[in-house]
């Protein structure tokens, strides 16, 4: 009965025709499922994926790179338009062509490599504003060093566009961003300050910077303390940057009195701070209202966020605040400031940026002017008026006479003073 009834299919055509007809789909179906899993195994074994969120700080640099070796050979770009200033003084634009979002291939030491980059429109970064992108490689091979050689060599090449200039930073969040474009690097001496004061910063911090392991073998907490305290227009700021382009160092802008600014959101960015980087906090005496002040807020303001001064105190000298950190703070009113702020832990060296000494007229002198012979009586005539002028002051007056130096001196004397300005 049993094989009466094979027989009769098997020679059935409708069987016949719907047998194969499912042995066909079965065998794609296998076929599918198994080139699926070929290409999982492909790709988890022999190939290598690295993805770079824009949140890391190499995101940018790996862009910059890639745009100066692949975008030469893709024809799908987006553009980024900057603006240069010429040493000259005139601004050019500039056209940057970026591998726009998708796939793209390059060649990277002899290894092809795909560069996908994405972009979620749906989801934002929220420190920065903007979509989420990222970047994903994808290459042959199971060689992890192909990614360490490309990072290091993107990091290079960004270096190069900032090499001999000074980086800005400034809070964006709970990161640090660069702000601006870098800035050329101002000599330390075009900065004149009295006599010997800006060589003993300068040689406290290349020690400070040179000796991390004499404070680690006694046990010293290793982080330095600067206070630049005198009148507006001395000088205080542009030493800060000056001396930050003569140790090659970055310089991280930090305003205490920023809206949302926390206590904790406070710490935790100098903790994260960049390497090699200058936090300065300018201007630390408006940082705090007065008890005074605080009784006479407004209720509107009652709910805002800021930090409080235990929070500062504890960021700058507390159990959780970070090492291998140099502080910059500047102030016009040194006698404002709480003796706790400045004690030795928290400010370890204290300097007065005052008005225009003789020293520093005729070196000002010296530098705007080649004729050397009129600097001591352009100083003289400035110090027998009584009067006590800031660097800011002197050097508006000379942008006045950028021609002259005879005619600095003979204004000055006959009507400067006398119109109380100068």
């Amino acid at each position: 009965m049993l094989s009466d009834l094979i027989s009769n299919l098997s020679t059935n055509p409708y069987f016949g025709a719907g047998f194969g007809l499912f042995g066909v789909g079965a065998s794609a179906a296998i076929l599918r499922k198994g080139l699926q899993g070929g290409i999982v195994l492909f790709r988890r074994h022999l190939m290598i994926t690295l993805e770079v969120p824009c949140r890391d700080k190499s995101y940018q640099w790996l862009l910059q790179w890639i745009t100066a070796r692949a975008a030469r050979d893709t024809q799908h770009l987006s553009v980024e338009t900057s603006f240069v200033q010429k040493e000259t003084g005139k601004i050019t634009t500039k056209y940057d062509f970026i591998p726009s979002i998708g796939k793209h291939l390059m060649r990277y030491k002899g290894v092809w490599m795909q560069v996908e980059r994405s972009r979620e429109q749906q989801t934002l970064d929220l420190h920065m504003g903007v979509p989420w992108e990222s970047v994903t490689l994808t290459a042959f091979g199971r060689n992890k060093q192909l990614y360490f050689e490309m990072l290091e060599e993107a990091r290079l090449f960004a270096l190069q566009a900032t090499e001999g200039k000074t980086i800005m930073y400034t809070a964006m969040g709970s990161e640090w961003r660069p702000f601006g474009h870098p800035r050329r690097r101002r000599p330390l001496s075009s900065v004149v300050l009295d006599k010997n004061i800006s060589t003993r910063i300068l040689e406290d911090c290349r020690e400070f910077i040179n000796n991390s392991q004499w404070y680690a073998d006694r046990g010293i907490p290793y982080r330095r303390g600067y206070l630049l305290h005198g009148p507006p227009g001395c000088g205080k700021s542009s030493f800060i940057t000056a001396l930050a382009g003569e140790l090659e160092y970055g310089i991280c802008l930090l305003n205490l009195s920023e809206r949302g600014l926390t206590d904790d959101r406070l710490n935790h960015l100098l903790n994260v701070a960049p390497e090699q980087s200058i936090i300065l906090l300018e201007d630390i005496d408006a940082a705090f209202a007065s008890r005074e002040d605080v009784l006479q807020q407004k209720a509107a303001y009652e709910g805002l966020n800021r930090v409080t001064f235990s929070g500062l105190l504890n960021c700058l000298d507390g159990v959780a605040s970070t090492e291998a950190r140099i502080v910059f703070m500047t102030t016009n009113y040194i006698d404002r400031l709480d003796p706790a702020l400045i004690r030795p832990g928290r400010v370890d060296v204290k300097e007065y940026i005052g008005y225009c000494s003789e020293h520093q007229l005729i070196e000002m002198f010296n530098r705007f002017y080649q004729d050397n012979s009129c600097a001591g009586k352009f100083a003289t005539s400035v110090l027998n008026t009584g009067k006590q002028v800031s660097p800011a002051q002197v050097q508006g007056y000379f942008m006045r006479h950028k021609t002259s130096s005879e005619a600095a001196v003979i204004s000055n004397i006959n009507k400067i003073w006398y119109n109380d300005s100068i």
